[in-house]
């Protein structure tokens, strides 16, 4: 279906259903594995503007890298007017989801998906944190800072 009649139902469940249908449709195109090795455990991986792939914007962890992305695409809720994403509970998530929503409506274009590494489901954390510590070297502008400062200024008021 056309993007053009994909936005006249803007805001429907059939444009919810109809978009989501092509997401599934398309997430091969946004799924890279470049880690070498047979997928096993945890994946390590980030999402990037398809047109700078190197460039992470955000560093997750996943036992199921394309259910993952679709969560990601589907929290996103693309088919929703742009507005403040209002659906997204805690705040500090919503950067990232601002920035798939902006990049969607850059020609309908998705992020994509690079798993780097699959490591043992208990070193995920520390594998994950390794690997956003080596992006924050890079000086790569990862929207996982801007979720953590949110969640620690929380933490201190909270205190």
């Amino acid at each position: 279906m056309s993007r053009r009649r994909v936005e006249s139902l803007l805001g429907s469940a059939a444009a919810a259903a109809i978009l989501q249908r092509e997401l599934r449709r398309r997430l091969h195109l946004s799924l890279f594995d470049e880690s070498g090795v047979t997928p096993a455990g945890t994946a390590i991986y980030s999402l990037a503007d398809p047109r700078e792939a190197r460039i992470a914007r955000y560093i997750g962890q996943t036992a199921q890298p394309p259910r993952r992305l679709m969560q990601h695409l589907r929290t996103a809720r693309l088919w929703l007017p742009d507005e403040t994403p209002w659906w997204i509970t805690p705040p500090r998530l919503r950067p990232l989801y601002h920035w798939i929503r902006d990049l969607y409506s850059q020609e309908g274009r998705l992020p994509v998906m690079l798993v780097h590494a699959w490591v043992e489901t208990q070193d995920a954390p520390r594998a994950e944190r390794d690997h956003i510590r080596i992006c924050l070297e890079r000086q790569l502008p990862l929207l996982n800072i801007v979720i953590c400062q949110m969640a620690s200024r929380k933490k201190a008021t909270t205190r």
